[in-house]
């Protein structure tokens, strides 16, 4: 089976626009994981897309972006040579989406969450009510037309479709947040700032249920009131009374069309752990959960999928430790 593994920022994503060292160099290493993952597989055939302007990658087969060729284009053609795809791209503009709908219309095998639970995903606002309608503890979450209720201590606002830290805004009063939501009600959310510990699960769903692989600890930092993501702890955080594991089953069975890899963000709050944001997609978690746990999770994924692709049992983990991932200020997650 031939598997073309596409990250968007550096995959070709920005051909003929600037490409952000930060950024690109974040996408790279989870491509690099994932395509050292897959190159494991007995009968599995990877390959991938390039932006020239990075160092190639050794023995593996790449495309590179044609002239004035945009990134969809460029996916398309990666789809007419393979079997099965995974696209790692921003839920920003619907453009995690779009990939995820070609892949579909194809006839291709879709490495990921469904178009569906992609576009919910997408959006903060959305993916608030749909867990707290399935009784999901999660941030309160407002954007007009939504009565917004005055609360006393710090706000957040944010895009509602924004991937990570990006434009995301700390302010020391609800006034303040309410202003900024109101100057652009159809681009944004605000939340209530809670006071806990940010982390993420890194997760593997498959119609309704999930596996927790580990829980990860977030270096959130606030600079000229801006928050941005600083580095992870994969693997930092212990799940041994299940009560994490039982959090993402509960997202799992509210959303079942979510599948494959997803990450999910937490505030670990006083009275517990709630959700924060869904990434349908691999994080840069993914990096560690290899030296961290031991494990190829992109087997378990893989295994998931079928077509007569046998794989090596990969759980539980062979090993237990923590990995820490330095990122420098960036607003992915």
């Amino acid at each position: 089976m031939r598997i073309f593994a596409f990250e968007f920022f550096s995959g070709g994503g920005l051909a003929g626009r600037p490409l952000p060292a930060g950024i690109a160099d974040e996408g790279d290493l989870m491509l690099r994981a994932l395509i050292d993952d897959l190159g494991e597989l007995p009968g599995i055939d990877v390959f991938t897309s390039r932006d020239p302007r990075l160092p190639p990658l050794p023995r593996i087969e790449t495309i590179v972006p044609l002239p004035g060729e945009d990134a969809f284009a460029l996916f398309a053609r990666g789809l007419q040579l393979a079997d099965a795809a995974w696209p790692t791209a921003p839920e920003t503009g619907g453009t995690l989406e779009r990939l995820a709908r070609a892949t579909l219309a194809r006839g291709v095998a879709l490495l990921g969450c469904a178009p569906e639970a992609v576009r919910l995903a997408a959006s903060k606002r959305d993916t608030a009510r749909a867990l707290r309608a399935a009784g999901v503890p999660v941030v309160p979450t407002f954007a007009p037309p939504d009565r917004l209720v005055a609360s006393p201590g710090p706000w957040i606002t944010k895009p509602d479709d924004g991937a990570g830290c990006v434009d995301t805004e700390l302010h020391s009063t609800w006034a303040a947040a309410r202003a900024r939501l109101m100057a652009e009600p159809a681009r944004l959310v605000a939340q209530p700032w809670i006071d806990g510990a940010s982390m993420s699960l890194s997760v593997v769903c498959d119609r309704g249920a999930a596996r927790l692989l580990c829980c990860n600890r977030q270096e959130v930092g606030v600079r000229g009131g801006r928050l941005s993501l600083d580095g992870l702890l994969v693997n930092a955080v212990s799940d041994r009374d299940g009560r994490l594991a039982a959090l993402a089953g509960r997202v799992a069975a509210a959303l079942p069309e979510l599948w494959g890899y997803v990450g999910i963000d937490l505030l670990a709050g006083l009275d517990g752990p709630v959700v924060l944001e869904i990434n349908p997609r691999l994080t840069t978690s993914y990096c560690g959960l290899r030296p961290a746990l031991g494990i190829n999770a992109a087997a378990m994924v893989v295994h998931r999928l079928g077509r007569g692709v046998g794989v090596a049992r990969e759980w539980p983990p062979k090993r237990d430790a923590t990995v820490a991932i330095g990122l420098a200020g960036s607003h992915a997650s």
